[in-house]
């Protein structure tokens, strides 16, 4: 890797500047640590008799971490997530007593990266923004356009209603989103001390954040962000035309794609000592770099996708840290509309195929995208890439007539056992991937009108899962976070401690 050479020594510059902009902050908004009491409701979905336990139930609107990176702790305590409590600000729930605690006070943009192994959450801050941003752009974006194909008329991630966090910014029109300035800090925030000090109701004035770095004056970074399998990197995503010279080998030059206009590049990625702060280009290439993850169990290897708001020419990418490796994940053909990739295990990625319109249907805007593209003229359903041996599978798909039509954004447990997806009706479906069983898990009362997708997130031991509902919500938009239990007559097939019910 080589280090981002124009900006060798602006870190260092902009320390002054950082803390300046700290003592600025408004005293409002110094709130970490406040608690909210418990709010727990267990409800028993209306289809399936499974018990929804409700995690949170007011009106606020909260959301849940993206299904590409983790949502518990590593503990397995909390789950952390964001809200309107304190729009652009990160919470965390306790599971088994329903304590609310808000963990950020100066905001953070994009992804929130939550650590599987110390009790650590990393963020990103831009220290240019509003301090009550909170959103990954290409979220917004992706989640329109995919309203947008499954409806067949133009929506936009801010439509009224949408209980998601739009502080102080006009709404941005589908495909489009705020440039960030910058400079940013990526920032550790010490859980363990945070909740300790909550509960106790003593909480620390001097705070439980540390710096990690401050990215290089001039170098525009996404929030989109991963964090390494060992917890000493964090890689996220960068744009910018000043990134055109140094466009990775056998890279071309990419123009917009699509209805929406999106992913034209350059784009690249970079990474953060944890630890020194220093900051390197670890890839550019072509096209418009969207969500950023990373292989929990594999050092250094990092899985990103090409974002046009709807379907890409080459969706899936995977990268080493050092920048060799560069290529794509799974080489899709260009009929076939692949999304929401996450990595599932040591060795696998699950991939959406979606199946959005019939053959034959003449939507204008679905069109666009290709004559076949999207349709069941070919496969689709929950597919695994194997990172080693590069084969795929698909281990599930929606019932022939079902209402839910396709599969939307995909999940799996770390043993290789369960497989989960949502479909268009944003219910719960899970698969054994033994035997190759799908069944429905949750209804979730099918709020289609709700502000975002459920998301499903497997938890580390693979016994639950976590999602996003507007089940409880009056309006049927405003979301909470959920936690559903796998059936425990499946879990009792394969772990003897486990007994049937």
């Amino acid at each position: 890797m080589k280090p981002y050479a124009r900006f060798q020594h602006a870190a260092l510059k902009s320390a002054g500047a950082l803390c300046a902009l700290a003592l600025l902050a408004p005293a409002v908004r110094a709130q970490v640590g406040r608690t909210w009491p418990s709010e727990k409701k267990v409800v028993v979905d209306p289809v399936t008799q499974t018990p929804l336990t409700f995690l949170t139930s007011s009106p606020v609107g909260d959301s849940k971490i993206y299904q590409t990176h983790p949502d518990w702790t590593s503990d397995g305590k909390w789950v952390i997530f964001r809200s309107n409590r304190a729009p652009g600000q990160a919470f965390a729930v306790n599971e088994q007593d329903g304590t609310i605690v808000q963990v950020t006070d100066k905001g953070y943009t994009g992804m929130l990266c939550v650590a599987r192994k110390s009790m650590k959450l990393f963020i990103m801050r831009d220290l240019s923004a509003p301090r009550d941003v909170g959103r990954d752009p290409y979220i917004d974006a992706a989640a329109a356009a995919e309203a947008a194909e499954r409806t067949g008329r133009p929506q936009t991630a801010a439509e009224p209603g949408n209980e998601q966090p739009q502080p102080q910014r006009a709404r941005r029109a589908p495909g489009t989103f705020r440039r960030s300035r910058g400079p940013f800090q990526i920032v550790e925030i010490d859980l363990q001390r945070l909740f300790d000090d909550a509960v106790a109701g003593k909480v620390n004035p001097a705070g439980y954040e540390r710096v990690c770095g401050t990215t290089p004056d001039g170098m525009h970074a996404t929030g989109n962000m991963g964090l390494d399998a060992n917890e000493d990197y964090v890689y996220f995503g960068i744009t910018g035309e000043e990134l055109r010279p140094q466009l990775a080998a056998g890279q071309e030059m990419q123009t917009a794609h699509g209805p929406r206009n999106m992913g034209a590049g350059p784009s690249g990625l970079a990474s953060m000592n944890l630890k020194t702060g220093e900051v390197k280009i670890i890839t550019v290439v072509g096209f418009q770099i969207g969500h950023v993850q990373t292989n929990p169990w594999v050092p250094g290897e990092i899985i990103f996708c090409w974002e046009t708001g709807g379907k890409a020419p080459q969706r899936t990418w995977v990268v080493h840290s050092d920048g060799t490796g560069l290529r794509p994940l799974y080489p899709e053909a260009p009929y076939e509309w692949i999304t929401h990739e996450a990595v599932i295990t040591k060795d696998e990625v699950a991939i959406a195929i979606l199946y959005l319109r019939p053959p034959l249907a003449s939507n204008p805007q679905n069109q666009q995208w290709g004559a076949e593209t999207g349709t069941d003229l070919h496969p689709t359903g929950v597919g695994i890439v194997n990172l080693r041996t590069r084969e795929m599978r698909i281990v599930g798909q929606v019932p022939i007539g079902d209402p839910g039509r396709s599969i939307w954004h995909v999940n799996g447990s770390a043993d290789g056992r369960w497989a989960a997806a949502d479909d268009f009706r944003y219910r719960l479906w899970i698969i054994d991937r033994h035997t190759g069983e799908m069944m429905l898990l949750a209804s979730m009362g099918e709020k289609t009108h709700a502000a975002d997708h459920i998301h499903p997130t497997f938890s580390a031991d693979g016994t639950k899962l976590e999602i996003q509902s507007a089940m409880l919500s009056a309006n049927g938009r405003s979301l909470n976070i959920c936690v559903v239990p796998m059936p425990r007559t499946w879990l009792a097939r394969y772990d003897s401690h486990v007994a049937a019910p």
